[in-house]
C-alpha cells in the first residue's frame, strides 16, 4: 500500500468524503480541502438509499446507516383537489443526507479535513498538482481531485486554464425545498402524506415529499421530518433577480435563511393556490424554504495531468434521478480501485474510461425525466 502519495482532494461534501475515506484506508496520505468554515452538516435533506450507496457503505464497514431511515408503504399522486388518483404498493427507505455525511466525516481523522480552505488557484503538471489557498498558503499533491459540486473551480483546470470559469447550463427550473419537523405538520396532512410517498403533477408543477431521520437520525415517530420539493418553472432572468435580491449574485443555490422575506410569503401564497392542500400545508409551514435551481453539466474529460474531477464536478445529474449521492458514490469506489492497483497516471486513465459514459447517460436520463414531468428540457 503506498504511504507517501499525497492526494487532495476539493470539496469536502459527500463524494470528497466517500474518496477521502476509501483512499486514507488504502494508505493515501489524504487532504480534504472544504470552503465553508464549519463543514457541510445540516446542509443537506432526503435521499434514497441506492446500490451504490449500499456498496460503499460495505466497503467502509458501515452497513449498518443504510439501515437508518424511514420506510415508505406506497405510492400516492394527488389531484389538484388533495385525492389520491393513483396508488401503488411499493415500499421503501429514505434516509437522511445528514446521516451518510455525518458517518463518513467520523470516519476520516480530524487533521486530514480542512475547514475555511477556498481554492484560489490551481496547478498542474505531469508530475503533481499545487493548490493556493485564499489565506495564501500553498499545498501540493500527487493528484489532486475535484469534487466540488456544480460550481467546482478544479473544472477549470481540467478544462482550461483556469481563467475563465465554467458554470452548468440552466434548466429552466428551479427545486423549492423544506424540512419540517413531523410535530409541527398539520394533522390533516399528516393523515395523507406520511408513510407514503407522494407526487402532484401539473403543467410547469412536479411535486413531491417523503418522511426522513430526524437531524440526529432519530426514526421514531414524533421526531422524524417531512422532506418536500416544489419544482417550478423559473425563466432565467427571473432566476437572477432571485439571487441579486438575495445578495448572491453569483451563487448556484440559495440555502435555508436566504431567501428574502416576501418572496417566502409569495411561495406560501403560490402553494396554497397551485399545490393540493396537504402538499400546501408542508410548503407553509417550513420556516425556511431554500430554492436548488436545476443545472446540467457533462465534462469534456475527467481528467487532466495529475487532476480528476468526480460527482457533481464532472457530470451533474437532475435530482429527478435521485442518483446524484449515488453516481458520486460509484465514482469514488471505481477511483479507488483503480488506484488500488496501478501507477497514478494509468489509474486516472481507468477512473476516466470507466465513469465517462455513466456520467453522460446519467445525464441524458434527467434530461429526459424533466421532459416528461412538463417541465423545460
Amino acid at each position: 500500500m503506498p504511504t507517501n502519495l499525497r492526494v487532495g482532494i476539493v470539496g469536502g461534501s459527500v463524494g470528497g468524503l466517500f474518496t477521502g475515506v476509501l483512499l486514507h484506508r488504502q494508505g493515501y496520505q489524504v487532504t480534504v480541502i472544504e470552503r465553508a468554515r464549519h463543514g457541510l452538516a445540516r446542509r443537506g435533506a432526503g435521499l434514497v438509499v441506492q446500490e451504490q450507496v449500499r456498496r460503499i457503505l460495505g466497503q467502509v464497514d458501515r452497513p449498518d446507516l443504510a439501515e437508518v431511515g424511514v420506510w415508505t408503504n406506497e405510492r400516492i399522486v394527488l389531484d389538484r383537489r388533495g385525492e389520491v388518483i393513483s396508488r401503488e404498493h411499493r415500499p421503501q427507505m429514505q434516509m437522511s443526507w445528514d446521516l451518510l455525511y455525518d458517518g463518513f466525516r467520523k470516519l476520516l481523522p480530524e487533521q486530514l479535513y480542512l475547514t475555511g480552505a477556498a481554492v484560489e488557484y490551481v496547478e498542474r503538471s505531469e508530475q503533481r498538482a499545487q493548490v493556493s489557498l485564499i489565506d495564501g498558503s500553498t499545498q501540493a499533491f500527487d493528484v489532486l481531485i475535484g469534487a466540488d459540486g456544480q460550481g467546482s473551480t478544479v473544472r477549470n483546470y481540467v478544462n482550461g486554464d483556469g481563467s475563465q470559469g465554467i458554470l452548468p447550463n440552466y434548466a429552466g427550473y428551479v427545486a423549492w425545498r423544506g424540512l419540517v419537523p413531523e410535530e409541527a405538520m398539520p394533522e390533516q396532512a399528516k393523515a395523507q402524506l406520511f408513510e407514503r410517498m407522494a407526487f402532484h403533477f401539473g403543467e410547469g408543477i412536479h411535486a413531491l415529499g417523503y418522511l426522513i431521520p430526524g437531524s440526529d437520525g432519530q426514526t421514531r415517530p414524533g421526531e422524524r421530518r417531512y422532506n418536500w420539493v416544489w419544482y417550478r418553472t423559473m425563466p432565467f432572468e427571473k432566476l437572477r433577480d432571485l439571487l441579486e435580491r438575495a445578495g448572491r449574485a453569483s451563487a448556484l443555490s440559495l440555502g435555508p435563511g436566504e431567501l428574502p422575506e416576501d418572496i417566502r410569503d409569495q411561495l406560501r401564497a403560490d402553494a396554497s393556490a397551485l399545490l393540493p392542500p396537504s402538499f400546501a400545508a408542508a410548503v407553509t409551514t417550513e420556516a425556511q424554504p431554500f430554492v436548488q435551481p436545476i443545472y446540467d453539466y457533462e465534462t469534456p474529460r475527467m481528467i487532466n495531468q495529475r487532476l480528476a474531477l468526480l460527482g457533481d464536478a464532472a457530470f451533474i445529474a437532475r435530482p429527478h434521478t435521485a442518483m446524484g449521492v449515488a453516481k458520486a458514490a460509484g465514482d469514488a469506489m471505481t477511483l479507488a480501485a483503480a488506484m488500488a492497483g496501478r501507477s497514478i497516471d494509468e489509474a486516472l486513465a481507468a477512473y476516466e474510461k470507466a465513469r465517462t459514459a455513466q456520467g453522460q447517460a446519467v445525464v441524458d436520463y434527467g434530461r429526459s425525466l424533466g421532459r416528461s414531468l412538463s417541465l423545460v428540457p
